[in-house]
C-alpha cells in the first residue's frame, strides 16, 4: 500500500504505508482527527474482549465488537462468522465514528490475528486500513481505561465484492483445479479438529497455513520471509482462497500475501464451521502430505 493522501478534505491524513504499521507511525499520527484507532480484541475461549478494552486501550480508540459488528449471527449455512449485511456494517461504522474519510488502524493481542478481520473487510471496500505491528505490546504509552466514543460519522455502504470471496460451491470447484486452499487453523485443528469445529479434519486437499505462522516473536515476518513461505505451499503463482474456523484468521493469511507481494487471495467466510457443519462436504483427517 503507497502513502497517499485520502483527498482534498483531509489534508495532511496519509493512509498507512502498508498493511501493518509500527507503533512509532501509530503515536505520529494518533492526534490526526481522521484516523481511527480500532480495538478488536476477541477469545476464543469466552473471555470478554471488551471487558480488555475497558480495562486499557491505545488512547482514543473505539471497540469495534467481532460478534456483533464485523459478523451477522451465526447460522450453519454462513458459518459463526458470516459477513454482516453491507447497510448494517455502515450503520455500525458510522456509529463507532468511522467514516468515508476515516484511516483506521486496527489491533488486537493476538498478533493482529483477530484485528486482520477488520483489515480485511474495509480494504475489500476500498477503505485505506492497516493493522498495529504487535498489538497492543507495541504501544508504548499510557494506556486510556474506560470506554471512548467519537463523532458518528457517514459511511457510505458499499456492497461486498465477489471477486474477493469464495463460496462453498467454488471451494469445491477449486479443490479439482489449479487453486491453492490455505487452511489458517492452528497445525492440529487442522489435523483433528477443535472443540469450536463441527468435526474433526480438513478441506480435502487444502494446505496447512496457520495464521501465527505469519508471526515472529507476535510481529508479522519480513515481505521475503512471507514470500518465501508461501512460495512453499504453491501460493505465490496460483489463485488463493483462504479459510480458517469461522473466516476470521483466514484473513491473516490474506493480509500476509499482499505483505509478501503476491496476488490477493479470496476468503471463504463461512469456512469450517459451515463447510463441516454440511455432511455432505467431504473431510480428510490428518497432517498435510502435500509438501
Amino acid at each position: 500500500m503507497a502513502s497517499q493522501q485520502i483527498g482534498p478534505d483531509n489534508a495532511g491524513v496519509d493512509t498507512p504505508p502498508e498493511e501493518v504499521v509500527d507503533g512509532r507511525w501509530l503515536a505520529a499520527h494518533l492526534d490526526d482527527p481522521d484516523l481511527v484507532v480500532a480495538d478488536v480484541r476477541w477469545y476464543l475461549d469466552g473471555r470478554s474482549g471488551r471487558d480488555a478494552y475497558e480495562v486499557g486501550h491505545v488512547p482514543g480508540a473505539v471497540f469495534v465488537d467481532l460478534d456483533t459488528v464485523l459478523s451477522a449471527p451465526p447460522s450453519t449455512e454462513g458459518g459463526r462468522h458470516p459477513l454482516p449485511d453491507p447497510d448494517r456494517f455502515a450503520r455500525d461504522m458510522g456509529r463507532l465514528g468511522i467514516g468515508d474519510r476515516s484511516v483506521v488502524v486496527a489491533y488486537d493481542d493476538a498478533g493482529g490475528t483477530i484485528a486482520s478481520r477488520l483489515w480485511w473487510m474495509l480494504d475489500a471496500l476500498g477503505r485505506p486500513a492497516a493493522v498495529l505491528d504487535g498489538g497492543i505490546d507495541a504501544w508504548s504509552g499510557a494506556l486510556e481505561p474506560g470506554p471512548h466514543e467519537r463523532e458518528p460519522a457517514r459511511f457510505t455502504p458499499r456492497p461486498w465484492p465477489a471477486e474477493r470471496l469464495a463460496t462453498a460451491d467454488e471451494v469445491e470447484q477449486a479443490r479439482h483445479r489449479n487453486i491453492v486452499i490455505l487452511d489458517a487453523r492452528s497445525t492440529r485443528r487442522y489435523e483433528h479438529g477443535g472443540s469450536v469445529d463441527p468435526r474433526s479434519g480438513h478441506i480435502p486437499g487444502a494446505r496447512s497455513m496457520p495464521a501465527t505462522h505469519n508471526l515472529t516473536e507476535g510481529r508479522f515476518r519480513l515481505p521475503a520471509a512471507l514470500a518465501e513461505q508461501y512460495l512453499a505451499v504453491g501460493a505465490a503463482d496460483r489463485a488463493v482462497i483462504a479459510y480458517c474456523g469461522s473466516g476470521v484468521t483466514a484473513c491473516t493469511d490474506l493480509l500476509a500475501l499482499r505483505r509478501a507481494g503476491l496476488a490477493d487471495g479470496r476468503l471463504f467466510v463461512g469456512s469450517w464451521s459451515a463447510w463441516g457443519a454440511d455432511e455432505r462436504r467431504p473431510a480428510e483427517p490428518g497432517p498435510d502430505t502435500s509438501a
